[in-house]
């Protein structure tokens, strides 16, 4: 199916009212395409996109990728699925299926239209590293039976369905890993450790870290991240990934907190908790083949992304 008007296309966006999603239903509205929003609603929220309703080319749909969908798009961005683990816990039977049975509606919709999809993947496949910085050759080391593994496992399996579908039907994919990723419309209890710091200081709550502090992450502002996406769908066919996005500034827990202590004012003291089973020690992307491929990394400085996060969340939550 070719584009509907030559230079703008008709893009479907599964968890578009998401965090993510929503900055990239956004981003592709900017760029002149129509965009379907798609969403259950279980983490997205309506009010994520309601500055949209209004645009003529946006429409929002209430859909559960579980169930097949029938509509006629050019491209597709498949990011429906809870991404934190106080949701994707939840229900981790329903998290699951949300992967593997939501990959398989949208790749045979794709399938059947002749579309380019993209799939969001995560860097949870490559579960606690014993590599590090991760690459993409790394094939992981995940607990296939712990608690996270209904999200781990189930990204995993959906990128093998992107890539056999890719082998057995010439589907055009890509596969993106997305390291964290932070920044304004991030779910407030998601569990996620930034959303965290920042409710309990701006609440002046304690600010909890789990054993001593000095598991590390690497942190992406939402922007940094929607561009890579948007310059990724755009390359040619043979390139199919999976790629990194992320940015490769490391930071510990500890360092973290105290970068929001100091950005909030707050009188918020830090308290030590015992780690949760199987949380990586370490995560940092190696974004070699994205700088390569795209000429992309991330541009935005950690301490500029929480402000901006920190202020979304004064106006939003307080």
């Amino acid at each position: 199916m070719g584009t509907l008007r030559g230079y703008d296309k008709r893009i479907m966006v599964t968890g578009g009212a998401g965090f993510l999603g929503s900055h990239l239903c956004e981003r592709l509205l900017a760029d002149g395409h129509d965009v379907l929003c798609v969403d259950n609603y279980f983490t997205g929220s309506r009010h994520n996109i309601a500055h949209l309703l209004n645009n003529t080319r946006f429409e929002a749909m209430r859909h559960d990728v579980t169930f097949p969908l029938y509509v006629e798009v050019d491209e597709i961005y498949n990011l429906a699925c809870p991404a934190s683990p106080v949701h994707y816990q939840f229900d981790p039977v329903q998290t699951t299926k949300t992967s593997v049975h939501g990959a398989i509606n949208v790749l045979g919709l794709a399938k059947r239209l002749g579309a380019r999809i993209l799939q969001a993947s995560t860097s949870e496949v490559y579960g606690d590293p014993t590599v590090h910085p991760q690459p993409e050759e790394y094939w992981g080391n995940v607990n296939p039976i712990g608690p996270r593994a209904c999200y781990d496992e189930g990204k995993r399996c959906a990128e093998t369905l992107f890539f056999d579908y890719h082998r057995q039907h010439g589907l055009p994919i890509k596969v993106v890993r997305i390291f964290n990723t932070y920044g304004p419309r991030m779910h407030p209890n998601d569990g996620r450790v930034v959303s965290n710091f920042i409710m309990q200081a701006l609440k002046g709550e304690p600010i909890t870290i789990y054993g001593e502090g000095q598991q590390t992450r690497a942190f992406c502002y939402v922007d940094d991240l929607i561009e890579g996406f948007v310059r990724f769908m755009g390359t040619p066919e043979q390139h199919t990934g999976p790629l990194n996005l992320g940015n490769p500034g490391e930071f510990t827990m500890l360092e973290l907190a105290e970068k929001v202590i100091r950005l909030t004012g707050t009188s918020s003291k830090i308290v030590h908790k015992p780690l949760p089973q199987d949380d990586p020690k370490q995560r940092r992307p190696d974004i070699a083949k994205a700088k390569s491929l795209l000429g992309w990394e991330p541009k935005v400085p950690l301490d500029d992304g929480l402000e901006r996060t920190i202020a979304y969340f004064r106006s939003r939550f307080l």
